[in-house]
């Protein structure tokens, strides 16, 4: 049996009402993509837990003194 837009002679793609395959597709991409972000998100949450290096530490402690090499500009 024809569709309505068929017995009027519309067989226009944009008219029909034809089921979208790539809907599928999208679904399967987006899953994919909200994978791949928990994966990203439980490995650098991980990464920002962990404690900052004392050698770190120490190297910011002595560029914020005043007056010292590495201080600020102009001193």
């Amino acid at each position: 049996m024809a569709s309505a837009p068929q017995r009027r002679g519309w067989d226009i793609p944009s008219v029909m009402k034809e089921p979208k395959p790539d809907r599928e597709k999208n679904r399967t991409v987006r899953a994919r993509q909200r994978a791949i972000g928990r994966e990203l998100r439980r490995i650098y949450d991980d990464v920002a837990r962990e404690p900052v290096p004392d050698e770190f530490l120490d190297l910011l402690r002595k560029m914020d003194e005043p007056g010292k090499d590495g201080g600020s500009a102009g001193s």
